[in-house]
C-alpha cells in the first residue's frame, strides 16, 4: 500500500480530515503471491488467463467516495485516490526478482500489462470523477530502494514514459494534482518525472539520504509531502522538535507539507505519536 499521511497534516489546514481511496488492479479473485515479492503469474499465457480477474471497473465503490463529497464541497474534506503506476503494477504480478528480467527478457508483456493498466486507470478516472474529483493523485511506484532507482533512465523512459504522458494530461485536464509515491532515494529520478509533468513526489525517505533542503534547491517548482525522520519519533519531544527545527526553512519555502516519511514505525509509542502530532500543529503555525 502507498504511504500513509497523518490526518493531523491536513487539519492544521483548515480542513477536519481526508479521504483515501486506494484503486485496486487486481480483484479479490486474483490469486496471492506464497511471500511477499513472490510470483503471481510466470508467463504471458498465465498473465492472459487472469484477465478476468484484472481491470474490474465494476468494483469501484460510487457509494463510499459520493459519501465524502459533500464535506469536500464545503472545503472541509481532502480527497485523495491512489492509482497503480507502471513500474509497480508489473512488479506486483511477476514478482520482484522477475519483473526486473522481464525488462530485457519480457518488453512485450511489460508494455501489455502496462497498456492494460493505463486503460483501466483512464476509465476508473472517469467513473470516480463523475462522483468526486479527487484533490490530488498518487501513482504507486516505489520504485527506488536506498541507493538510488531501480531501472535506468533507458528503462524509465521505454517502459514508464510513454503511460505517464498520457495519463497525467488525462488527470490534469481533471484540476488534480499528481504525486508520485517512491520510497528510498528519490533524487534521481525527479527530473525523471518533472520533465513528465507530475506535480510532486512522497514521502522523501530520510534514512535514504534524501533531504528536502537539498530538493527545495534544485527543483523550486516541485512539489514535496513527507520528509520528517520517522526514526526520531521513538526518542520523544526534543528529538522531534528538532527535526521540525530542521525542516522549517523549506516549510517556509512553500510546495512542501511534512509528514512521517513513510509509515510510523512500531517502536513508536501512542504518547509519542501525539506529541508528533501536536508538534505538527505548532511547526504548521509558524510558515
Amino acid at each position: 500500500m502507498p504511504s500513509s499521511v497523518p490526518g493531523a497534516l491536513f487539519s492544521e489546514f483548515g480542513l477536519d480530515q481526508h479521504r483515501q481511496y486506494w484503486i485496486e488492479a487486481l480483484g479479490p479473485g486474483c490469486p496471492k503471491p506464497a511471500t511477499h515479492g513472490a510470483a503471481i503469474v510466470r508467463s504471458a499465457q498465465e498473465y492472459r488467463a487472469l484477465l478476468p480477474e484484472l481491470y474490474r471497473i465494476d468494483l469501484f465503490d460510487k457509494a463510499r467516495v459520493a459519501d465524502w463529497r459533500e464535506a469536500q464541497e464545503r472545503g472541509d474534506l481532502v480527497v485523495w485516490a491512489s492509482f497503480e503506476g507502471f513500474f509497480w503494477h508489473p512488479r506486483e504480478l511477476l514478482g520482484i526478482a522477475n519483473h526486473l528480467f522481464a525488462f530485457y527478457d519480457e518488453p512485450g508483456l511489460m508494455n501489455e500489462m502496462n497498456s492494460r493498466l493505463l486503460e483501466f486507470n483512464l476509465k476508473i478516472l472517469d467513473e470516480f470523477c463523475s462522483v468526486a474529483v479527487p484533490d490530488f493523485v498518487t501513482l504507486a511506484e516505489d520504485l527506488s530502494y536506498n541507493l538510488g532507482p531501480m531501472l535506468s533512465p533507458a528503462a524509465f523512459e521505454e517502459f514508464l514514459a510513454p503511460f505517464y504522458r498520457v495519463l497525467v494530461p488525462a488527470l490534469h485536464a481533471r484540476g488534480i494534482k499528481v504525486f508520485v509515491d517512491s520510497d528510498g532515494d528519490v533524487r534521481p529520478v525527479i527530473p525523471w518525472f518533472e520533465a513528465l509533468g507530475v506535480d510532486g513526489i512522497l514521502p522523501l525517505e530520510r534514512q535514504s539520504g534524501v533531504d528536502v533542503a537539498e530538493l527545495r534547491k534544485a527543483h523550486p517548482h516541485f512539489l514535496f509531502i513527507g520528509g520528517f525522520d520517522k526514526r526520531v519519533m521513538k526518542s520523544g519531544e526534543g528529538a522531534m522538535r528538532d527535526e521540525f527545527e530542521r525542516l522549517l526553512p523549506a516549510m517556509r519555502s512553500g510546495g512542501f507539507i511534512p509528514s512521517c516519511d513513510h509509515q510510523t514505525p512500531p517502536d513508536v509509542s501512542l504518547e509519542n505519536y501525539r506529541i508528533y502530532a501536536a508538534l505538527l500543529k505548532e511547526y504548521a503555525r509558524k510558515i
